[in-house]
């Protein structure tokens, strides 16, 4: 067995820098220095419960990260500050290595090549459309489910779309936070196979109660991808522009997901059966699940994690870790750091807050056309099933127009960013203008389905409304969700997971109003509620454009990440300059190599 001092760079393949046991042995609290401390004196000064409250919260969000990034200094191969200077290990015990990626390692996700990258995507684009197609699977079969099992309470028709839509309220809250702990992977490819499972078992289900219960699992398990990926989007794509177009893409794709599912439930369920609705279904599902299966892993932390244990299988001796296994791992820290994250997001966070008000709103439209299209075309211009689920194909075309719109004006704000024009250094003008032109709209598309739609106008009227609905609402998502992505940094996918869980609320609940509604307000009135609402929350972009710099300045995530992102920079500026000297090179090369004169 080789001993670890003839382990060579060349065998730990990635950067290493010592660690001293005891620092690395010192939880996130002591690492944390905060210029407010919350104290048993100040609690018992205060009478305000809300204060105690802003205070915890406010601690925990630093502490969080503070961790994160104490880990991803370490990744990167930055040293605390601290460390460079003090190298004793007073203790006696093995120094221990810390392992991290060199600048250009292959094995890091950013320097993956183009091809795997783009593998990566369609394939989470895959897992995404699956998800997102069950959730509106049943829409055109539950009057033939109904009917079989005797159920006459229209009420309990929202149901089978609902009791999904419950688990993407509930699951994201556990599964984006989750996949910053354990990794992208295991968790992905795990509940990917659990929504094939839950799937067979809602084709194979004996009765109504049975097929609800079996329709939350799987609601619950689909809800992963819809957590995950946007955070495995982060991990693959480092740059703002690519990662945003990456965005676009993935966001296409979560709503054609909902729009199959109407054509297939529609023309399987009076043709070969309702039960084929989900057969269909879950052979998609199948041929989707090999590409996920040999989805790599890409979270830096767990990568960092496996070569290190890697080494360690072949040299019992080497005491090389990766920051990540230095870390306390525990149930407190898990359940009131980890876990509480996208809720003191949406709790605290004014930009997430208001972001997923706009979303839920939206989304919740969205959802409750799987059962006004069904009142339009069917009752009033007596359309098959069939051809009913086709009908919300104009939707995808309008999402697909979105696309083009989406890449020129991300054209046209890089070049503005290169000529150095004011307007294009402030954040929010990267994304949230685009908000601003689908939020009217999409409005301006409710109105034109509800008052077109009428026995002596054709039913084309209504169905071209599709369009800019589909247009304005893509515009909205992918703006938005980008910017809240951007916005949130290495906490991506506890941002995403808040807005997927505020969003599927209102997505369960207002379904259930859509029929009194267009009953007793008529599909003209009822539609013009629904615009009027929209219009009222268009305000929100607006408002992020004209005070976005001051709701960053007062959040405290977005503070301590942008506080951690510089003091990291400026570590590692001065490690390569370290780096530089000792090589032999001038303050002048330095310079200039930087500058790229040279």
């Amino acid at each position: 067995m080789a001993d670890q001092s003839d382990i060579s760079h060349s065998q730990l393949g990635p950067q290493l820098h010592r660690e001293n046991t005891n620092a690395s042995s010192k939880t996130d609290t002591e690492y944390y220095r905060p210029s407010r401390r919350i104290s048993h004196a100040s609690y018992n000064s205060r009478n305000s419960w809300t204060n105690q409250f802003s205070e915890i919260v406010q601690t925990l969000s630093h502490q969080d990260v503070e961790a994160r990034y104490l880990e991803e200094e370490a990744d990167n191969g930055i040293s605390r500050m601290d460390d460079t200077t003090d190298t004793d290990n007073p203790s006696g015990e093995p120094e221990k290595i810390i392992i991290s990626w060199e600048p250009n390692d292959p094995e890091n996700p950013y320097n993956w090549p183009k091809w795997r990258k783009n593998l990566i995507l369609v394939t989470a684009m895959l897992t995404v459309g699956n998800s997102t197609m069950g959730s509106s699977l049943p829409s055109m079969a539950i009057p033939f489910i109904m009917k079989e099992w005797g159920v006459t309470n229209s009420t309990q028709s929202i149901l089978p779309i609902s009791t999904y839509i419950i688990g993407y309220v509930f699951g994201p809250l556990v599964w984006g936070p989750l996949s910053e702990y354990v990794g992208r992977r295991i968790l992905s490819t795990g509940l990917f196979f659990m929504f094939l499972i839950w799937t067979l078992a809602c084709a194979l289900a004996p009765s109504w109660p049975v097929l609800l219960v079996f329709r939350l699992f799987t609601g619950t398990c689909a809800s992963a991808p819809m957590a995950v990926v946007t955070g495995i989007l982060a991990d693959v794509f480092e740059d703002s522009v690519s990662r945003g177009r990456a965005m676009a893409y993935f966001m296409c794709t979560t709503v054609f997901g909902p729009l199959l599912a109407p054509i297939i439930s529609g023309f399987a369920s009076t043709t070969i059966g309702w039960r084929w609705t989900f057969w269909i279904a879950l052979i998609i599902a199948g041929a989707s699940f090999f590409l996920a299966a040999i989805l790599p892993e890409t979270y830096g932390p767990v990568l960092l994690t496996q070569r290190a244990r890697k080494i360690r299988k072949a040299d019992p001796t080497a005491q090389v870790y990766s920051q990540a296994e230095l870390e306390p791992h525990d149930f407190k820290q898990l359940a009131t750091r980890v876990l509480t994250r996208p809720i003191r997001m949406i709790l605290t966070e004014l930009i997430v807050t208001a972001t997923c008000l706009y979303l839920a709103l939206v989304y919740a439209i969205f959802y409750m056309s799987f059962q006004s299209f069904p009142i339009i075309f069917q009752q009033v211009y007596g359309l098959s099933p069939g051809v009913t689920g086709l009908c919300y194909m104009p939707i995808g075309a309008g999402a697909v127009l979105s696309l083009p719109i989406f890449f020129a004006y991300d054209h046209i704000h890089r070049n503005a960013v290169v000529q150095g024009k004011q307007w294009a250094k402030q954040e929010e003008y990267r994304r949230v203008p685009l908000a601003v032109l689908g939020g009217p709209i999409f409005g301006i598309s409710l109105f034109w389905l509800g008052w077109s739609a009428h026995p002596n106008v054709s039913f084309v009227a209504p169905l071209l409304a599709g369009i800019p609905f589909g247009l304005g609402f893509m515009l909205i998502f992918m703006s938005l969700l980008n910017y809240i992505t951007d916005a949130y940094d290495i906490f991506a996918a506890s941002a995403n997971a808040a807005a997927s869980s505020c969003r599927s609320v209102f997505a369960v609940a207002l379904p259930f109003a859509t029929t009194p509604m267009f009953t007793r307000l008529g599909i003209a009135g009822a539609c013009s509620l629904l615009g009027g609402l929209t219009f009222l929350m268009c305000v929100i972009p607006f408002i992020f454009i004209w005070k976005g710099e001051a709701l960053r300045s007062r959040s405290a995530f977005c503070i301590a990440l942008q506080e951690r992102r510089a003091e990291m920079e400026r570590k590692q500026e001065e490690q390569e300059l370290r780096r530089a000297r000792a090589a032999g090179k001038s303050n002048t090369a330095i310079f200039e190599e930087k500058q790229g004169i040279v």
